[in-house]
């Protein structure tokens, strides 16, 4: 009894062995987002989802039989240690593709290494910059900041709207918005008559409004991501400005719109789809799947899901797509990303090409306003 009891224990142990031996190998992608810090409504529901991608595929088998691990850095938004998370992604992790930054800045200052490892680098971030000149081995999915600012100049020629003051965070992204602001406003008929800006920490922007408020100004944009988009909605109805207040679509979350309360209301900012997924057509060809992402984060969260969250969506489903069909080569799935074509994803149907690195145009943009804290698609 004593030797058949051994011999059972013995073959548990070799078949574990067996087991561990030849269990598949991960395909391991890295993920660099804002988890925590100034920055974290972008980067916490973005965490959340390619997370929640990851146990929803490794739920269902994998990838080719093979499991999904996604490895996630805190990068706190600062440009330093983004650097040092995606060095030991790529040269500790062995990662064949990384999805992020959250922030342009963290984004811009990672392209150089992306570019010298040869490692593909989907960004979710939205400055034009980050592939405007193309970079080979760099793409993004968030629509760009100068087809936003597009949208806005055409809703402020439907409104006769032709003299703006621009306020801007001093972020890579609030920098990068207010060039674009001010390189086509010509192109629109636009007149800038304030351009105001500050600082991420900033939590008063009533001296910028003061100056505002004193000029001939029809309407004011604001360029940021970061929380002080509220302040600047409190800030203008403190002050009694009366004049339409739009933002950037770094609004896309509508934790924004309800910490600013009542003053929200009438806000406009251009975004995707996913913020008023209820409001479209049924047939149109993104709603099924903004539903079901919807859905999906906010049955698991209990959290309302973002346009953020949306842009981590797109950027791990490329790279799922392309371990798929080509396995986790990195010059490949540069490749495949490269030359796809009619990707449906939370930001749009995406057509990327050699020239066009984030494959979206103005029309992925809806002009969103809040209602009551949420979002309805702008008359």
């Amino acid at each position: 009894m004593k030797s058949s009891a051994l011999f059972v224990l013995a073959a548990v142990i070799l078949f574990g062995f067996v087991s561990v031996a030849g269990a598949a190998e991960p395909y391991k992608v890295g993920a660099v987002f804002a988890v925590t810090g100034p920055a974290s409504w972008l980067g916490e529901p973005e965490k959340n989802t390619v997370k929640m991608i990851e146990e929803e595929i490794n739920a269902n088998g994998g990838i080719n039989g093979r499991p999904l691990e996604i490895i996630v850095e805190d990068t706190v938004g600062e440009e330093a240690k983004t650097v040092l998370a995606v060095k030991k992604l790529i040269t500790r992790e062995k990662v064949c593709a990384i999805v992020g930054p959250s922030r342009s800045g963290t984004t811009m200052a990672v392209v150089p290494i992306a570019e010298r490892y040869k490692v593909p680098l989907i960004s979710c971030a939205a400055a034009e910059a980050i592939i405007k000149p193309v970079k080979k081995w760099v793409f993004k999915t968030p629509q760009s900041d100068a087809d936003a600012v597009r949208r806005i100049y055409e809703k402020c020629q439907e409104m006769k709207i032709d003299k703006i003051a621009i306020m801007s965070g001093t972020t890579g992204f609030g920098k990068a918005g207010r060039d674009q602001l001010k390189k086509l406003a010509a192109e629109y008929g636009m007149t800038i008559v304030a351009d105001e800006t500050y600082g991420p920490k900033d939590t008063d922007m009533t001296a910028q409004l003061t100056k505002i408020k004193a000029t001939k100004a029809q309407a004011i944009v604001n360029w940021s991501i970061v929380p002080a988009q509220t302040t600047v909605i409190k800030n203008r109805s403190q002050l009694g400005i009366k004049i339409p207040l739009f933002q950037s679509h770094g609004f896309g979350n509508v934790k924004y719109a309800r910490t600013a309360g009542a003053a929200a209301d009438g806000v406009m900012c251009p975004a995707g789809r996913l913020l008023a997924v209820d409001t479209l057509p049924d047939d149109n060809p993104q709603k099924a799947l903004l539903a079901k992402y919807k859905k999906d984060y906010e049955t698991k969260f209990k959290a309302d899901a973002s346009t953020f969250g949306g842009h981590a969506f797109d950027a791990i489903m490329l790279v799922v797509e392309a371990l798929k069909a080509v396995g986790d080569d990195k010059a490949k799935i540069r490749d495949y990303i490269e030359n796809k074509k009619g990707f449906v994803g939370t930001g749009g149907i995406f057509n990327f090409s050699a020239t066009d690195h984030v494959g979206l145009d103005k029309t992925a943009f809806e002009m969103l306003m809040v209602k009551d804290g949420n979002f309805v698609v702008a008359k």
